[in-house]
């Protein structure tokens, strides 16, 4: 069974350059994952045939979003995590599958000078709790842009922008605890030293050619499926969006 996630950085966009379409046809994946869609409802009809999609849109318009498209019909679906103050932001679905739940995420970026950084904690903590009370009644696959590389070895420069948005220490204190709550990083469980292996690059100064990129977008699941995991990809050759989709393989 095989999960994509990839934060597209605007849906409308990367269909129009066939990205898409092309990727989704060569893995025919069992889930597809999307993150910062930015559109509303009725903006663009997209579908694949044999699957079902469900949107969570954001109330201000070009802005966030999330998606799932899927070949198996689940026994329910949820928006947001039942907090009113950051649901509106369409950062969230939950799928109840028989023996999981899936939650695509888009996590709140802590933006220039940390201005939202107080936000983003409490986001954590919040998120965090919902998680955890999904796992204590099923196994949870997370995925998504989570807006922070965990360690050193997850960006080329940690130096540099220690401090900076996705790199401060009480964002990767966070994942840490997120991690210590029961969850696996799914790639860093098969590949603990493998470096200059990345998820996003800035379009500035040429960073993706140069491979200047950090490593932020992930599939966590709950400790319980770690003998499940049979390989986590990073497709850094797939191109379209600033970010690239990462991939998660389950054995049956």
């Amino acid at each position: 069974m095989n999960f994509i996630s990839w934060n597209v950085n605007g849906l409308r966009a990367i269909c129009g350059k066939g990205e898409l379409h092309r990727f989704f046809e060569e893995t025919h994946p069992d889930f597809f994952c999307l993150q910062e869609t930015k559109l509303q409802a009725g903006q663009l009809d997209l579908s694949f045939e044999g699957y079902e999609s469900y949107w969570n849109y954001a109330e201000k318009k070009g802005y966030s979003g999330t998606a799932i498209f899927t070949r198996h019909t689940p026994l329910s679906v949820s928006y947001g995590i039942g907090q009113e103050e950051h649901d509106n932001e369409g950062r969230v679905i939950t799928m109840e599958m028989p023996d999981f739940y899936l939650v695509c995420c888009y996590t709140p970026n802590s933006q220039d000078g940390l201005k939202r950084l107080d936000y983003r904690m409490q986001w954590e903590d919040e998120f965090r709790a919902y998680l955890s009370r999904l796992a204590s009644k099923k196994s949870v696959i997370l995925c998504g842009d989570l807006n922070v590389a965990h360690n050193e070895i997850d960006l080329k420069n940690p130096a540099t922008n220690h401090m900076s948005a996705g790199f401060s220490d009480q964002e990767r204190e966070k994942f840490s605890l997120l991690l210590e709550a029961g969850f696996t990083d799914s790639f860093r469980y098969l590949y603990p030293e493998r470096k200059d292996v990345y998820s996003w690059w800035s379009y500035r100064m040429a960073a993706r050619s140069r491979n200047v990129g950090w490593r932020i977008d992930y599939f966590v699941v709950s400790n319980d499926l770690r003998p499940r995991i049979e390989d986590a990809i990073i497709h850094d050759q797939v191109m379209g969006s600033d970010h690239c989709p990462v991939e998660l393989v389950l054995k049956d």
